[in-house]
């Protein structure tokens, strides 16, 4: 009998039940598993239909713990052949074994890494393997090393194509080993966006909330990669609200305490901006608790936020809307409004505001400094000009006044000068006793 990648699997299943592997049953007895071993030899000359026609048959022999050797080296060389350099397509693995030889030869973990970040086309190839083998066939990935963006993606795109058409229980069972899948990966190899539509699938199908668990501890860390319309998750059944305030709280939550990112300023604000949005959607909802609104509006630190602006305006709204709260709940709500972030109208606005109790607004001097502060503010530009107005006065008064000193000090020594000869010449007249007029015009003059 000839023995080929197609039947290999199915002989070795057959060996194993006929009891025809064992060496120690003399030498009379047939013995096939030397056989294929030499011709798994050359499983690395297979061409990529014969290792997908093996590997199908696998699967349906997987619970023959016997042959799981042969299932190892099939997915070996299946993930080495996705990764082998120029491997774009299935058109470029040909039969000719003696040329695919020195490509799998030559590769490497990372240049498995490099060659397989674009490589998509495969993906389709793999929509037959069971939920078993699927997670086998990915934890071999990860350990050789392959690119984790493309692992994700094929795993949401494993998913989506499952569970069309799919059972109840066929789609949880889908949903929950693609889950323990995506946290074996580099959370920043997955797609934000993937896994809020995970989380959507997951809610759906009610499953466990374990499970719901794992999907948030994935997104929070990744929350200033998303926009406010994945938050906008509906309230379970019979609370009442419009959104699910509790889903956001928890993912607000792990991204400060539960990531291993770092918590740049940047992304703060990316999430404080978000979390005004979605306070602004909140606020109108006559069933949000004043309790739960609280928690929303002081979940982030005063840091994060460069403007209370649009926390003032949701504040503003619920405050309409829920009329009927007390004043120590109204205070409980307004306190974490910072006046010193409120633009100036806003300020002004908050000071005539009858919604807002009165230990929430500014004192009547805070409000006039802020007015003083925001009108230095706006005519910054006229004090800037002024300024250099009066530097430049000054300066050509100086200069001015310096001509003006450097000629009157000239003028001050020529005098002194023809003082002192004038009184040189006096005191020599004086000694020879010669008669001085009072007519100045006989008096010698200085030449100048």
């Amino acid at each position: 009998m000839e023995m080929t990648p197609s039947n290999v699997a199915m002989l070795c299943s057959a060996v194993h039940f006929l009891e025809m592997e064992c060496d120690d049953d003399g030498p009379g007895t047939p013995n096939l598993k030397p056989h294929i071993e030499k011709f798994l030899e050359g499983v690395r000359f297979w061409t990529w239909s014969e290792l997908l026609e093996a590997l199908k048959q696998c699967q349906g022999l997987f619970s023959f713990k016997d042959y799981l050797a042969i299932l190892d080296r099939i997915v070996d060389h299946l993930i080495e052949r996705l990764a082998s350099p120029g491997i774009t397509s299935p058109n470029t693995c040909s039969s000719n074994r003696s040329s695919f030889q020195f490509s799998c030869d030559t590769s490497s973990n990372n240049s498995w890494r490099n060659n397989s970040s674009g490589a998509t086309w495969w993906f389709e190839h793999l929509l037959f393997l069971k939920i078993d083998l699927l997670d086998k066939v990915i934890r071999t990935m990860i350990c050789y090393d392959f690119d984790h963006g493309v692992v994700s993606r094929f795993l949401f795109y494993y998913h989506n194509s499952s569970c069309l058409g799919a059972a109840q229980a066929e789609k949880i069972e889908s949903t929950e080993v693609v889950i323990d899948l995506l946290l074996l990966l580099d959370l920043r190899s997955i797609s934000c966006k993937d896994l809020f539509n995970l989380n959507r699938t997951a809610v759906s199908l009610k499953m466990s909330r374990s499970f719901i668990s794992k999907i948030e501890s994935l997104i929070g860390p990744l929350l200033d990669q998303t926009t406010i319309d994945y938050l906008l998750l509906p309230s379970p059944h019979g609370k009442g609200q419009a959104y699910d305030v509790d889903f956001v709280l928890r993912l607000v939550h792990i991204f400060f305490f539960g990531g291993s990112f770092e918590l740049t300023s940047n992304r703060l604000m990316r999430v404080a901006k978000m979390m005004d949005l979605f306070l602004v959607e909140v606020a109108p909802d006559p069933h949000l608790k004043p309790f739960e609104f609280e928690a929303l509006i002081t979940v982030l630190p005063d840091v994060a936020r460069e403007s209370h602006d649009q926390l003032y305006l949701a504040m503003d709204m619920y405050l309409k809307v829920h009329a009927g709260l007390s004043e120590k709940e109204k205070i409980s709500i307004c306190c974490t409004l910072n006046h010193e972030k409120l633009s100036a109208e806003l300020l002004r606005h908050l000071t005539r505001n009858l919604v807002f109790p009165s230990e929430a607004k500014p004192r009547a001097y805070a409000t006039r400094q802020s007015r003083m502060k925001t009108l230095l503010q706006e005519n910054d530009h006229l004090k800037n000009f002024f300024e250099s107005m009066f530097r430049k006065s000054f300066k050509n008064m100086e200069v001015k006044e310096d001509v003006g000193k450097r000629s009157y000090d000239a003028e001050e020594l020529r005098g002194d000068l023809e003082g002192m000869q004038s009184g040189t010449q006096l005191a020599s007249m004086k000694k020879s006793g010669t008669h001085i007029t009072s007519n100045a015009m006989y008096l010698p003059k200085l030449c100048s």
